[in-house]
């Protein structure tokens, strides 16, 4: 059976790949809040306050891939949903605390979302 990683995917490592090389530099699979210590950004910049969900297509309900297996979607359907109510719970709270939220998809260009996480730290450094 396939094991579904937590952190270092593809596309977070294209991604990463590519801030690094821009000359940013960030904590990776982080938690930005003390209090919330199960709520880990994927990449996380401490001192411009930005933290950057890479989200699965499938884990996260993709609008234009997000998919609900037919067998056993009993099981899936609610847990899908979970797994989107607690991204939106996850954003509340840290825009709460003063944090800028930013969710790529997988499906993203790496190069588009490291244009975007980078003009939005240069930003928020710049306060």
């Amino acid at each position: 059976m396939r094991s579904n990683k937590r952190r270092d995917t593809k596309p977070e490592l294209a991604l990463r790949s590519i801030l690094h090389r821009h000359g940013l530099r960030y904590r990776v699979d982080y938690a930005p809040l003390n209090d919330h210590r199960r709520r880990k950004a994927d990449i996380v910049f401490t001192k411009a306050h930005v933290a950057v969900f890479v989200d699965g297509c499938f884990w996260h309900s993709c609008p234009l891939h997000g998919t609900v297996p037919k067998t056993h979607a009993d099981y899936w359907e609610p847990k899908l949903s979970r797994n989107v109510q607690r991204d939106r719970e996850t954003d509340a709270v840290l825009r709460e605390a003063g944090w800028q939220v930013l969710r790529v998809w997988e499906h993203d260009l790496p190069a588009d979302a490291a244009a975007v996480i980078e003009e939005t730290v240069k930003r928020a450094g710049s306060r």
